[in-house]
């Protein structure tokens, strides 16, 4: 007889009162999120442009390729810590208290790049780095974990509370990248940092303070095994493990900070990619031979394995905003208007203002849709997306080939980037929120920390690849940039048609998933 796990995770949402019409628990975490990707995003464009620069001008002055690898390795740890962060949540903190202890973890890494501005040296910085990769494992998927937890009852309805949820990432990133691009650019990188740390700490002080009047006793308790000794020992797994890591990591700082040891960013980048697909792989693996699965279970999470795969391809592509794509408007985009020569990250917040003004309009219409028995499934909406961020990638074909054409010193419009931005946005919208929503629906209850960790860990594997390859931009090696793109619109071309073939045996696969929620409910 299979032994059920109990969990107390979503057992009594907060009552009174509601935001946008959904659960009033819903504004704690839009604005906590909201504060956390401002201080992300926010950080995140100027690193490449900041580890690029000359030493005289502030800059750690690293060729192009390492500096974009080192962004890649960041961005992709960001998101791949949010496995064992989902796993420890679920097994010995809770949601609550991950997220709480990952806005400290984070708040704790902007203070050590600020102190890095005076302290000298770029140990108290990547120290900073590490710090905000492990306190967003902790509070990434668990955040959005609870945002899952927020509906029961599911549907179309938890889709648009996710594109809600998703519209504050994106107001934070927006304003993120504004602020902290022109102080970085403009004042001085340090100034711009240390913007992004003040955002992280009002985030930290809105979460500590309100998630208790309006999120009730959701994700208070990890999920529980009913025999206590058991219990214990899952408990003394979790410590041991994240004790056993945490000790290696910092060995490995130890060695590089003391110059005993020394990291090839980009060699390091590249064996990452493998070790990220091969622990995909063996997860997913694991889940269906030792995970206790049912045959129900086994099929959504054979959904799921192959989501994550497209979702990876998409963000292979998309997560190029702060290598490839920032580069290419730092150093090949008329960027002068009026006289004000417009700072390069600012254009990354043309996806985020994108988001921001599209976001209500997607939730309506797939609310729309679905009233009227049109919705279309999440595969098709991943297809839809890929196929839409391959016409982004396509315009800047054209673009980079003038760039070719006309040498060094040329400089095309900006336009060209704006409309890659926005058709990259309007797939995003069609991937990444029904994505979340889809883990939630997908997973078996015992793993959805693991689950939404398993979403991240493809955007990881998009920030690495993005990373890997945003070094072609470079004025120097100027035949390398239309290869990129070509390369990238075709990956996203050929993966929409893939996947739109797949669309009708993976929708009969969640029909089963809706019936049994139906069954579930009429009990």
């Amino acid at each position: 007889m299979k032994t059920e796990l109990t969990s107390e995770r979503a057992s009594r949402p907060a009552g009174g009162g509601t935001f946008f019409g959904h659960p009033r628990g819903l504004s704690t975490l839009f604005f906590t999120e909201m504060w956390e990707r401002f201080s992300y995003y926010g950080i995140r464009p100027l690193l490449v442009l900041f580890m690029a620069a000359a030493l005289m001008d502030g800059g750690f002055g690293l060729d192009r390729d390492q500096a974009s690898a080192i962004v890649g390795i960041y961005a992709a740890s960001v998101y791949l810590a949010s496995l064992p962060g989902g796993w420890v949540a679920d097994r010995l903190l809770g949601l609550r208290r991950a997220i709480l202890w990952g806005a400290v973890l984070i708040s704790v890494g902007h203070i050590s790049i600020g102190i890095s501005a005076f302290a000298g040296g770029a140990l108290p910085f990547f120290i900073g780095l590490i710090l905000i990769v492990l306190g967003t494992g902790l509070l990434k998927p668990n955040i959005s974990a609870i945002v899952g937890d927020l509906y029961p009852e599911g549907g179309a309805r938890r889709d648009a509370g996710f594109s809600i949820f998703y519209m504050g990432i994106n107001i934070g990133a927006f304003f993120g990248q504004l602020v902290t691009g022109f102080l970085g650019e403009i004042v001085g990188w340090h100034w711009g940092f240390g913007a992004a740390g003040v955002g992280m700490l009002l985030g930290l002080i809105l979460y500590a303070t309100t998630a208790g009047r309006t999120l009730g006793d959701i994700g208070m308790e990890p999920t529980r095994h009913p025999d206590p000794v058991i219990q214990a020992r899952q408990e003394r797994t979790v410590k041991l493990v994240l004790g056993v890591g945490l000790a290696v990591l910092a060995l490995v700082v130890a060695l590089a900070g003391t110059g005993v040891i020394t990291l090839d960013a980009k060699a390091i980048g590249q064996k990452m990619t493998y070790v990220i697909v091969g622990s995909a792989l063996a997860y997913f693996g694991y889940l269906f031979l030792f995970g206790g699965l049912d045959g129900g279970e086994k099929k959504r999470v054979l959904v799921i394995a192959v989501l994550f795969f497209f979702a990876a391809v998409f963000w292979s592509a998309f997560e190029q905003a702060p290598t490839s794509l920032n580069l290419f408007a730092a150093d090949f985009t008329d960027r002068t208007v009026g006289g004000f020569e417009i700072p390069a990250t600012w254009f990354q917040s043309a996806n985020s203002f994108f988001i921001i003004v599209m976001a209500p309009l997607f939730a309506s219409l797939w609310v729309a849709l679905s009233k009227r028995g049109g919705d279309l499934s999440s595969p098709a909406k991943f297809a839809t997306g890929l196929a839409l961020a391959g016409v982004g990638f396509a315009l800047m074909i054209p673009a980079s080939k003038a760039v070719v054409a006309g040498g060094v010193g040329t400089l095309v419009s900006p336009w060209w980037l704006v409309g890659s931005y926005f058709f990259q946005t309007a797939g995003e919208l069609c991937l990444s929120p029904v994505g979340l929503s889809s883990m939630t629906k997908l997973s078996p209850r015992k793993y959805v920390g693991q689950m939404m960790g398993i979403w991240f860990t493809a955007s990881a594997l998009g920030n690495l690849i993005g990373g890997l390859v945003g070094g072609h931009v470079d004025p120097e090696k100027l035949e390398q940039m239309p290869q990129l793109f070509t390369m990238t619109t075709a990956s996203l071309f050929i993966a929409a048609a893939v996947l739109g073939l797949m669309v009708v045996p993976i929708r009969r696969m969640m029909g089963e998933r809706a019936a049994e929620a139906r069954a579930a409910a009429a009990d």
